[in-house]
């Protein structure tokens, strides 16, 4: 059985071992595969294993041999898993690794948006401090979270986990799913009710169809003035003209993003040069405990699949 990995580097850089892997047959692996090399590398393949890179229909009437595609990581609209089922072709996906991992980003970046932690060392180490004529100075704002209200736009394993840590911090937490939950994390609101009455808004939520830019100006404009907007989730829930429209003329005070709708993002992405934007580059998911999660939940769908069983498939 040959099994061919087709963009690695994200998940293992080096500093973890395929072994599990490759101990159910043959393993080529690559760190990165270009859409033109992507059939002759994997045409021969019993089992891919993909981050993102995309299997269009085309592709996959290309690969004869395929019986499973292993997703790691836990979206999946990169696959066309419809035609992968008609096709009779197993997707599996790899849920809930980095569930800690994500939440705590999350939080990093609401604190980072309050606290201003970054700049403010920037300005100690450009000597605004030492010429201070005060023994404490702040350049910004510093804002306490406790008695804040965190509006969460999705509600699974991720924005649960951030509810309990916001609660910890003494925030009020509101919930948006499209169906209430029996919870004690968090309140439901409606989605216009989340980003009028929040102080903070985090997404959480899958892309969908349906959802597509959702955050735009119609939203962003219900916000507070006072509010920030954080998304680790997908880019293209946010149409980010709007949201750089926001930001400059002072609609809401900030926002922190661990996502873009392009990625790498192009040179033209308005937020890139947007003041009061934090941007990290998706690597929210990428502590090394979440990716050795990605790899020990990956091979157990393969063993999975081998026994004829279905854990974690999507399709």
């Amino acid at each position: 059985m040959k099994i061919v990995i087709t963009d690695g580097f994200t998940v293992n850089p080096g500093d973890l071992s395929w072994e599990s892997i490759a101990s159910f047959g043959s393993l080529e692996t690559f760190d990165r595969t270009p859409v033109n090399l992507l059939v002759e590398r994997c045409k021969e393949a019993d089992i891919i294993l993909s981050n993102k890179v995309p299997f269009s229909r085309e592709t996959l009437m290309q690969l004869p041999a395929l019986r499973m595609i292993g997703v790691m990581a836990t979206g999946y609209n990169v696959i066309d898993a419809v035609a992968a089922r008609e096709m009779d072709i197993a997707v599996c996906n790899a849920p809930a690794y980095g569930t800690a991992s994500v939440a705590q980003h999350t939080i990093a970046l609401m604190l980072e948006l309050t606290n201003q932690i970054g700049l403010h060392d920037r300005l100690v180490k450009a000597g605004e401090w030492k010429s201070s004529l005060d023994w404490a100075f702040a350049r910004t704002q510093i804002i306490e979270l406790k008695g804040k209200t965190l509006g969460l736009v999705g509600f699974g394993n991720i924005g649960s986990q951030v509810a309990c840590i916001a609660m910890a911090l003494g925030m009020k937490v509101f919930y948006f799913t499209p169906s209430v939950k029996t919870t004690k994390l968090g309140e439901y609101k409606n989605l216009e009710d989340i980003f009028s009455e929040s102080d903070i808004v985090s997404l959480h939520c899958p892309l969908l169809p349906a959802n597509m830019q959702f955050v735009n100006k119609s939203l962003i404009d219900l916000m507070k003035p006072s509010a920030f907007l954080i998304n680790t989730a997908r880019g293209q829930l946010i149409n980010e003209i709007d949201l750089a429209e926001a930001l400059i003329k002072g609609g809401i005070a900030g926002a922190a993003l661990d996502v873009l709708s392009s990625e790498p993002p192009v040179a033209n992405n308005p937020l890139l040069h947007t003041k009061n934007c934090i941007i990290t580059p998706h690597n929210a998911w990428m502590s090394k405990e979440a990716r050795t999660r990605i790899i020990a939940i990956t091979t157990q769908n393969i063993s999975s699949f081998l026994q004829n069983d279905t854990l974690h498939r999507v399709n």
